[in-house]
């Protein structure tokens, strides 16, 4: 399987036992807009801002060797300096934790009083992500029973000329149709991903995707999706979901707080 589920109790404690029927919504969306602006949070979307245009002016510049070695000379000083302050992912909540163990608590704890701390990890997606220098970003919110996404791609992404890679589209789609299956009233991950390219999907212009669900049967979650330039269809999706079972996603948490905890000791 490949995607991201949203995470353990993506719903406030009282929703667990609510029907299957019953939607979620997904804290890609909502925790994600929720994040409170701290100085550090707006510092660091500050720095994948300026990281992110960097990326598109690399891609699309004339300047000359002579400029562009002293271009690398800056990047190479602010790599440097950033090397100094490498260490364990600041999203996993509480940096003084001191082994997986706490680690998972904390965020149990911090999913449960509904802190959108506890989806931080979101802000560094490389695709919705406002302090991922990679990432678009795609924007995403809820209208009635789908998710709607808008997203403009620049120069980086390019396939064939003037056009988004493929990829780069199916790539958007399983993070689209990742975040709309929620609304099933389950949580799932990605097993398959089917894409479909009708034309031609433009650079620096600005793209809509939708997503919604289609059917349940059993785990499987069964979303589609479409992409428009303006009124033009340029691709479309079909993606199968199967809802996780809540203790094997345990286990990935538990594995990725363990690394955390290596990265800080080592």
């Amino acid at each position: 399987m490949t995607g991201e589920p949203d995470g353990i109790g993506s719903q406030p404690a009282e929703a667990a036992g609510s029907s299957a029927s019953a939607p979620l919504r997904s804290p890609r969306v909502d925790k994600l807009h929720q994040l409170p602006p701290t100085e550090r949070r707006v510092a660091m979307r500050r720095l994948a801002s300026a990281g992110r245009e960097v990326i598109e002016l690399m891609s699309s510049s004339s300047a000359t060797a002579d400029d562009l070695d002293s271009a690398a000379e800056s990047l190479e000083a602010v790599a440097a300096m950033l090397r100094g302050h490498t260490g364990g992912a600041d999203y996993e909540g509480v940096a003084e934790m001191a082994n997986a163990g706490d680690l998972l608590a904390e965020r149990r704890r911090m999913v449960e009083e509904g802190d959108p701390e506890a989806w931080a990890q979101f802000d560094y997606s490389p695709f919705i992500g406002l302090a991922n220098p990679m990432s678009p970003p795609m924007h995403m919110d809820y209208e009635g029973d789908r998710v709607v996404c808008h997203v403009t791609f620049g120069s980086a992404f390019e396939g064939p000329p003037a056009c988004v890679h493929g990829g780069y589209v199916a790539a958007a789609f399983d993070e689209v149709l990742g975040a709309a299956q929620s609304l099933s009233g389950e949580q799932g991950m990605t097993a398959r991903l089917v894409t479909n390219y009708r034309s031609p999907t433009p650079l620096h212009q600005p793209l809509r995707i939708e997503a919604w669900v289609d059917r349940r049967e059993g785990r499987k979650i069964f979303v589609q999706g479409t992409m428009h330039a303006g009124e033009r269809l340029t691709a479309e999706a079909e993606g199968l979901f199967i809802a996780f079972d809540p203790d094997k996603f345990v286990k990935l948490m538990e594995a990725r707080a363990e690394m955390q905890a290596r990265s800080r000791q080592g």
